[in-house]
């Protein structure tokens, strides 16, 4: 990712942040709906869950000026996921769903630009992610 980038997904992301309860629920709704399966590795109830997103969102957001200092974070985060049952394959629909809600809470301020900038960082992260939990072949497919 460029500065550029980074500035993109920080500016959204801010955007964001004063609607993040309506924002994760209509992540999980809109996750629940494309990959109903994943449904089963969550509570029923999931205020908690919905918060711990945004919070784990807004970590990755403002370190990515600082990526290193993150990653450990991610690390841990990504391992654990191992054990909900999270497979490499969840990784590009969750990212999918990311998307669709930016775009959805950004509405006119979902460009281009911004939409790239998403994207970058959201596969190096992801990328990353998967290669911690499950090792450097999964990653690359």
């Amino acid at each position: 990712m460029n500065p550029t980038q980074i500035k993109l997904v920080q500016d959204s992301f801010s955007k964001v942040a004063p609607i993040s309860e309506q924002a994760a629920a209509i992540f999980y709704d809109r996750l629940f709906e494309v990959a109903p399966a994943v449904k089963a590795m969550f509570p029923s109830d999931m205020t908690e869950q919905r918060k711990k997103l945004m919070g784990t969102l807004a970590v990755v957001v403002n370190g990515l000026t600082n990526l290193e200092a993150v990653l450990p974070a991610a690390s841990a985060l990504a391992k654990r996921h191992v054990n909900y049952g999270a497979k490499p394959e969840h990784y590009p629909v969750v990212g999918g769903v990311l998307l669709w809600t930016l775009e959805k809470g950004l509405g006119d301020g979902w460009t281009p630009d911004v939409e790239e900038a998403w994207t970058a960082a959201y596969g190096a992260l992801s990328g990353y992610m998967i290669s911690e939990a499950y090792g450097n072949a999964q990653a690359a497919e």
